[in-house]
């Protein structure tokens, strides 16, 4: 049966695993989602997304930053201010699908967890 990915040892396959590894770099921190997710409307400058976040800048500052480098986000100045936006909204795509499927796990967690609890309370003797 032919296979339908390409060769993993070929060169550019190689870089384009890579590549995707350091973009789930950028899904792989709590800040770094949030900061995803408060951009999903709009482009906001450092200070509002950080507000947004309820965060200090110094925290918001290098994740914006490493998202920047990482292509996730681009930037304008605008005076001596930073504005950021995604910039390709696909990538919120792969957000939403991602917690979609946390949520599922969640819940089929939550139905598993009650089902237990049932099993483990002891029977009244009669």
């Amino acid at each position: 049966m032919p296979s339908h990915s390409p060769s993993p040892s070929s060169d550019a396959t190689t870089a384009l695993y890579e590549h995707h590894a350091e973009m789930c770099k950028v899904l792989s921190h709590a800040t770094r989602l949030m900061i995803l997710n408060v951009l999903r409307e709009r482009e906001m400058n450092v200070a509002a997304v950080a507000k947004q976040l309820a965060m200090a800048l110094g925290t918001v500052s290098p994740h914006l930053l490493m998202m920047k480098h990482r292509r996730v986000l681009v930037s304008r100045k605008q005076g001596n201010q930073v504005f950021y936006r995604l910039a390709n909204p696909k990538m919120l795509q792969a957000f939403d699908l991602i917690r979609e499927i946390l949520y599922e796990q969640l819940k089929q967690h939550e139905q598993i967890a009650r089902r237990l609890e049932v099993e483990r309370v002891p029977k009244k003797r009669r």
